[in-house]
């Protein structure tokens, strides 16, 4: 059984403060992925950068304290590579990928479209490049893990308040019909093979203090690829754990 975690840590230094790595050792997932890590290796303490049972990669974003991403391995990949190999998104650290006898795995921090047209026009163009990288990559034969941070939730039932956030980036029609469109490509939605509920949710907005509540979006995924459906034994969301404005979200595969 391999238990893959996605977390956006809103910052890897300052959840390192709250016992992360001691929720790490306990949690013991063979694969964790975290986005937003914010950290330059130079700021890593070496107890990260060589974490017990752990191989340790970061894709930092040249702009410090900023996006990044970083996945934990307990296995040695057959193979990594950071970035899509287009600047301005390889630039901002989004984009980590490391191989496996048995699948692929894409750790991914999407971009936030919330802070004007520009950046929700960059969010789409990520979106788009994404699924062209996905679609060469299965093209090869790779059977796919697509986690991360996706910044959109997809459908009414992963929101609290759909209504109110038509016309809110992380919930316009444009970047859920991408979703829709990753699904038509043969990706599916691990947590939704398991869970047909709503009130699952992985991000809350601090400032509000909507955790309390569950006043949430799930915004956090696995997507896999078809031909690994009949290895996926589980999908669940670890709402307990807390350290930032998300919480860890998993799946179980058997091979």
């Amino acid at each position: 059984m391999i238990k893959i975690l996605s977390w956006n840590v809103n910052g890897l230094r300052a959840v390192l403060k709250k016992d992360f790595l001691s929720w790490l050792k306990k949690e013991s997932p063979d694969i964790l992925c975290l986005q937003e890590s914010k950290v330059l290796p130079s700021q890593l303490p070496p107890e990260v950068m060589h974490q017990a049972g752990y191989h340790f990669f970061l894709n930092p974003a040249k702009r410090p304290g900023y996006s990044g991403v970083a996945t934990f391995s307990k296995e040695k990949p057959l193979a990594m590579k950071r970035g899509f190999g287009i600047p301005k998104y390889d630039d901002e650290g989004r984009v980590l990928e490391t191989e496996y006898k048995d699948f692929t795995l894409l750790n991914i921090y999407f971009p936030n479209g919330k802070m004007g047209p520009e950046r929700l026009k960059y969010k789409m163009d990520f979106y788009g490049e994404s699924l062209k990288y996905f679609m060469k990559l299965r093209k090869k034969g790779k059977k796919l893990v697509v986690c991360g941070d996706v910044n959109t939730a997809h459908q009414a039932i992963d929101l609290s308040r759909p209504k109110e956030n038509e016309d809110i980036s992380g919930f316009l029609p444009e970047e859920r019909a991408w979703i829709d469109k990753l699904v038509a490509h043969g990706f599916i939605d691990s947590f939704r093979e398991f869970q047909k509920e709503p009130g699952h949710y992985s991000w809350w907005d601090l400032r509000t203090g909507a955790r309390a509540r569950n006043i949430g979006w799930r915004i956090d995924y696995h997507f896999i690829s078809e031909d690994l459906k009949s290895h996926l034994k589980e999908a669940f969301i670890l709402p307990d754990v807390i350290g930032s404005d998300h919480c860890p979200v998993g799946i179980l595969l058997t091979f």
